[in-house]
């Protein structure tokens, strides 16, 4: 007697199984029973026409948390570099005391969003590399610590610069140029790390994008604060607003459906002014003011720069909600 014929869908279980016992893991796809009251997806009807994506539950204040993140860090870096290798000391001590500011500013905005302290704290119960969420939360704290020691050291100096505070200074100001770095990106990698695909197709440039924003942001802030006659600023500003101009031009070359809620919508008017105030704008009239040394145009071109470094991030977030409502993209290959 011949033995009844085995379904496909059967079959095809039975290879899964055996592929997964040889490789530990499964390349092919998986099986739909025929009549089964599963949807089947697809690019043009996703799941009856449903988000796949859940929308960030950040509010206001994690996109006004990335600027003033992105700006503290920067500074911290703004100030050992003008320390140690400009002398000057003024630049120095207001950079640092602005990035202590941004830095406290940063806590009591991420506290904010999480609801209460102790939800902070238990970020740091856990310390996971490979999560950008958490090394944030420990990349803040070390940033803060380490910058609120090196203001210590340099308030304490001033009565008494003996070997403890010397070692102090040093070693704090060091760290906290090393936590700065990546305290001024990270937020790139955060939203980049995630199945948001406006976000996710851009995580090679992300964390860049951010930090030079942040950077133009530093910059532009010390010289509304009296450094308008600063070369160095001016030229760190040119850097970044020239980055963030070729970031802009970058992004508008590229066809990708996915990127369309950063250039349509009122998520893509938010990113388009952003990067336009953050790149060409403060770009040119930094250049004039270089050429012509006039620091109004100085002075413009910083209140262009925080303004674009601002709307950055407001808009990427927008993008980010565009970009869950629409069921298509995570189902497109």
């Amino acid at each position: 007697m011949s033995q009844p014929a085995i379904p496909i869908e059967e079959e095809r279980l039975v290879e899964i199984r055996r592929e997964a016992e040889r490789l530990g893991q499964v390349q092919g796809g998986g099986v739909r029973p025929a009549g089964a009251p599963f949807p089947q997806a697809s690019p043009e009807t996703g799941y009856y026409g449903l988000p796949l994506l859940k929308e960030p539950q950040w509010n206001w204040a994690i996109p006004l948390y990335f600027f003033v993140g992105g700006a503290a860090g920067s500074s911290g870096v703004i100030a050992t570099m003008a320390e140690w290798a400009g002398g000057n000391r003024e630049l120095a001590r207001q950079a640092r005391l602005l990035a202590l500011g941004g830095a406290g500013l940063s806590g009591a905005l991420l506290v904010y969003d999480l609801g209460r302290p102790a939800r902070f704290l238990n970020m740091l119960r856990v310390f996971k590399p490979q999560s950008p969420m958490s090394m944030g939360a420990w990349i803040l704290t070390a940033f803060s610590t380490s910058t609120a020691a090196a203001v210590f050291a340099d308030l304490v100096s001033k009565h008494w610069n003996g070997l403890p505070v010397r070692l102090l200074g040093g070693s704090s100001k060091l760290f906290s140029t090393l936590f700065g770095m990546p305290f001024s990106n990270y937020t790139g990698v955060l939203i980049g790390a995630t199945a948001i695909a406006a976000w996710n197709r851009e995580i090679d440039m992300l964390p860049l994008h951010f930090g030079m924003s942040g950077l133009q942001a530093a910059a532009s802030l010390l010289e509304l604060l009296g450094n308008d006659d600063s070369r160095a600023l001016n030229l760190l500003g040119m850097l970044a607003s020239a980055l963030e101009t070729f970031e802009g031009i970058r992004l508008e070359s590229k066809p990708e459906r996915a990127l369309a809620p950063l250039k349509h919508g009122p998520s893509g008017w938010v990113t388009r002014a952003g990067g336009l105030l953050s790149g060409p704008v403060p770009l040119l009239l930094r250049a004039a003011a270089l050429a012509g040394g006039n620091r109004q145009m100085r002075r413009w071109a910083a209140w262009s720069g925080i303004a674009g470094s601002l709307l950055t991030r407001y808009g990427w977030m927008r993008a980010g909600h565009a970009s869950a409502r629409d069921f298509r993209l995570p189902l497109e290959i």
